[in-house]
């Protein structure tokens, strides 16, 4: 009997080595896998991408900045690969440790037809980055009206108040794009509106020697 209690619990104790061994080697391949995901996506690898996501690496891991899979193919463009990691669970709206969101990185590109997909499956548009940048505010800095345009019929009011009351009117005039205050005009953006340093979108664009601006933002304020 006692004999067979040792054998017992050898036998036991082999069970629990197995065990364990599979858990710490099961997590070992899930890190594996996850690690692989983040490098296909940063590489834009998208067969390879889908078949580590196919062999069940996590959907929102993040690399050392905090950026998903999502929101580096986002920027990238890959329209179908951000579907497919939206399909899988990916958070729309998850974002890197400097607060940029997948709609974010997709606006900063121009990448007008993957913030649209983004959008219609929950994308937060009024979500802020650390220095209060809205997606919005991504698109008129960064010359991409079409942006604009998808962001505004996505229901954004024209002339919400950023950080210091910056408008995006304020923001385009800064930055000079003339196609992008053209736009924003058109869909009714005032001319009046002041920041919290008292300036207007015009005074901003003389500032910034904007002429081109200036001079839009003058005929509209007649």
């Amino acid at each position: 009997m006692a004999f067979q209690r040792l054998i017992d619990r050898v036998a036991h104790g082999v069970l629990w080595v197995f065990v364990l061994c599979f858990a710490v080697t099961g997590r070992a391949d899930d890190v594996s896998k996850n690690a692989r995901l983040i490098e296909f996506a940063k590489a834009g690898d998208v067969d390879r991408a889908r078949a580590v996501l196919d062999a069940g690496a996590y959907p929102d891991t993040r690399n050392r900045k905090g950026e998903t899979a999502l929101l580096l193919f986002a920027r990238q463009g890959h329209l179908p690969m951000v579907d497919a990691l939206l399909l899988r669970g990916a958070n729309v709206n998850l974002p890197s440790l400097e607060k940029v969101t997948p709609l974010m990185a997709a606006v900063y590109d121009g990448r007008a037809e993957v913030a649209r997909l983004l959008l219609s499956r929950g994308a937060d548009a009024l979500a802020e980055d650390q220095v209060g940048r809205s997606a919005l505010i991504y698109a008129v800095t960064r010359a991409c009206p079409v942006c604009v345009q998808v962001l505004l019929d996505a229901g954004i009011e024209v002339d919400r108040p950023h950080r210091h009351a910056l408008t995006a009117l304020m923001w385009a005039a800064g930055s000079g794009d003339a196609q992008a205050v053209a736009l924003l005009l058109a869909r009714g953006a005032r001319v009046d509106l002041r920041d919290d340093r008292g300036m207007t979108a015009l005074e901003i664009a003389r500032g910034a020697g904007n002429t081109e601006v200036a001079a839009l933002l003058e005929a509209a304020a007649r």
